[in-house]
């Protein structure tokens, strides 16, 4: 079983021992350190999402229930996606916010996602506090007269889409009028909600729903990547729809499959909605260094500025409060709209990428065809907890030290060529992940696989 402690949550397999996994006992342990905190800077109110997952219910139990043990406020969306929980957030002046998923991650998962009052991921700071406090051995209650409240608010799905709609980029009737057929695969999970809702606030012409039961039972691997969508890129062809859909179960990345039941890519997902928006709206974008370097292209065609982030979603949001980005999010289909919030929004991605379909008048796979063909080799190496990383790194960097090199997040390597190799350590999981990138698929591969090799034979050392 494995319990990951980290600044920006608390991420787990479920059952299994305490301290060891994510139990009952270590998940009222970290809701109540994350209450205590949210109290010292004098707040009271906090909301509260879940995903479908299994042990949704049981988690969100607990969590509600410390909370108002802990004295303070809840406000209960009950099911939501993690982009409707940030929403609320705000638009209830919240003092923070818990959302119950733990994202791509197969069943046996769950995890607490920490939100600070602005419905954004809470900073290192924050998060190093509540890991502190969660080791309390003596915490005071609250008296009967003090126990918190609970608010029951059921409808926040449909409010995140009323604001949606709202967004001049988003043309509903144009939408309609293109009478598009969309399949989508919501992974049994919140997006089989959500999803549908949206699409049929934004007109579109017909849904066809594959896995989109609230049972929280993954029909396959839950992250949206290609291997894991055949079954949707098969309906799409199978109805000759005009695209396919699939989220991630809390909905906060989002892929496309094209009309030849062919994907799209998660990468492109945000180089497609940051040249809808570039074309009507210019300024920087911003994107992790493990994401392709398309959207730097995109940008630069409208005279723009792009920047890298580290990698994570509250990093990529740091650089695009610095630079006032129009447009940012990560290669993992993962859209941060900021004119909406600062958050990863697949409700939002959709809205605003059917809408440049619509006006586009191309097909899924004409739009794809006019981006620049990068291909991205993704691999990781399982860590063993007494490896010096720091050293791994050090090593690699001498090696190719005549290369451009970034080390704001491990170490990119940029080649002469443009391709580049990214090498980190994961924030959720005890690996080392090795991304490249080429305009080959077999050279992107050779790059990742070089690199690879070379860590492999430091580690022998």
């Amino acid at each position: 079983m494995t319990l990951i402690k980290s600044i920006s949550g608390i991420r787990g397999t479920i059952g299994g021992s305490t301290g060891d996994a994510l139990t009952p006992i270590d998940i009222a342990k970290y809701t109540l350190a994350f209450g205590d905190m949210v109290k010292e800077k004098g707040g009271k109110k906090v909301v509260v999402g879940r995903d479908a997952r299994i042990s949704g219910e049981m988690v969100q139990s607990i969590v509600i229930g410390n909370l108002l043990g802990n004295g303070l406020d809840v406000i209960d969306l009950g099911l939501s996606t993690t982009p409707t929980v940030e929403m609320a957030v705000t638009m209830e002046k919240a003092d923070a916010g818990i959302i119950i998923t733990a994202s791509h991650n197969p069943k046996q998962w769950n995890a607490l996602k920490l939100l600070n009052e602005k419905g954004e991921f809470i900073s290192a700071k924050d998060g190093e506090k509540v890991l502190a406090l969660a080791e309390k051995e003596n915490r005071e209650f609250p008296s009967v007269d003090q126990l918190g409240n609970r608010i029951i608010i059921q409808d926040y799905i449909q409010r995140h889409i009323n604001e949606i709609l709202k967004i001049s980029l988003v043309d509903k009737a144009l939408i309609k009028e293109k009478k598009f057929k969309v399949v989508v695969d919501a992974v049994n999970s919140v997006g089989g909600i959500a999803v549908p809702q949206l699409l049929n606030a934004l007109g579109v012409d017909e849904v066809v729903e594959i896995y989109c039961e609230l049972n929280g039972k993954f029909p396959h691997n839950p992250e949206p990547l290609t291997e894991n969508l055949q079954e949707l890129c098969a309906e799409v062809r199978r109805k000759k729809a005009h695209i396919g859909i699939a989220v991630d179960p809390d909905v906060d990345r989002l892929v496309f499959i094209d009309e030849n039941g062919n994907p799209f890519g998660e990468e492109y997902t945000l180089v497609a909605v940051s040249d809808y928006i570039l074309q009507h709206k210019k300024g920087a974008t911003v994107s992790n260094l493990s994401s392709t370097k398309a959207l730097k292209d995109i940008t630069e065609k409208f005279d723009c500025q792009y920047y890298y982030a580290a990698v994570g979603e509250v990093n990529v949001v740091e650089v695009m409060k610095r630079v006032n980005a129009v447009i940012g999010g990560e290669g993992n289909g993962g859209i941060i709209f900021p004119e909406l919030h600062y958050g990863r929004d697949a409700l939002v991605g959709i809205a605003l990428f059917l809408t440049y379909l619509a006006k586009s008048n191309k097909t899924v796979s004409s739009l794809r065809a006019s981006y620049p063909n990068y291909y991205i080799s993704k691999n990781k190496i399982e860590l063993d907890p007494t490896i010096d990383l720091s050293m791994v790194m050090s090593a690699i960097s001498k090696k190719y030290q005549k290369e451009e090199q970034n080390t704001i997040d491990g170490l990119k390597i940029i080649f002469d060529s443009g391709d580049w190799v990214h090498l980190r350590r994961s924030n959720t999981e005890p690996i080392i992940r090795i991304y490249a990138e080429s305009n080959s698929e077999q050279t992107a591969g050779k790059i990742a696989q070089k690199i690879k090799s070379d860590i492999i034979e430091l580690l022998k050392q």
